[in-house]
């Protein structure tokens, strides 16, 4: 059988085809995996509300509502938590952009006088073994917030000039760490005025 020749016809039909094939296929993965990724994101926000806020009744979720950051960089999403009627605290979904790899994204929990009741991080692509530290199974990072009002805590490293202990070697990651915190309070002190 003789060989048959290239064209340049017959390459683009090939390569055309391919990519139809390979975009069809991605399209089916996309669709099969998009809600179960959806479901897993949203039990780590669920999970992340029950760690930064103490006990409540209510469902969080039910409840949350959008506010512009006082910086005007983007929206917050508020999650109020009540036992019976009385508020006990407010989960804050919020941000930095300053981090080593980009983006890092925080639940933080401030009790109804500002005071923050805990933090968890929720996504954030920082180097292994140094950055990821934030995350509150990787070190201890976190406690050092914990029952700090930021009225008197300075939320920045003490290199800055604040009162937060840097990760070794994650100075970067720190700071937007603290960036994210600072983020939130700023705008839960803005909507309690």
């Amino acid at each position: 059988m003789a060989k048959k020749e290239s064209t340049l016809t017959s390459m683009v039909l090939t390569l055309f085809l391919v990519s139809l094939i390979a975009s069809t296929i991605l399209g089916f993965v996309y669709e099969f995996t998009k809600e179960p990724i959806a479901a897993a994101k949203l039990k780590k926000k669920n999970d992340a509300i029950n760690v930064v806020v103490p006990n409540f009744t209510n469902n969080p979720g039910n409840e949350s509502f959008k506010v512009m950051s006082a910086d005007n960089l983007d929206s917050l999403t508020f999650y109020p938590a009540y036992n019976d009627s009385t508020e006990v605290g407010m989960a804050v979904e919020t941000f930095s952009k300053k981090g080593f790899g980009g983006k890092i994204s925080l639940m933080v929990g401030f009790l109804p006088d500002g005071t923050i009741s805990e933090i968890a991080v929720l996504d954030h692509k920082e180097t292994p073994g140094l950055g990821e530290k934030m995350q509150r199974n990787k070190s201890n990072f976190h406690v050092q917030f914990k029952g700090k009002n930021p009225a008197i805590f300075k939320l920045s490293v003490k290199k800055d000039g604040g009162d937060v202990d840097a990760i070794t070697a994650s100075t970067i990651s720190s700071r937007a760490y603290c960036d994210a915190v600072k983020r939130a309070y700023d705008t839960f002190e803005s909507i309690k005025k």
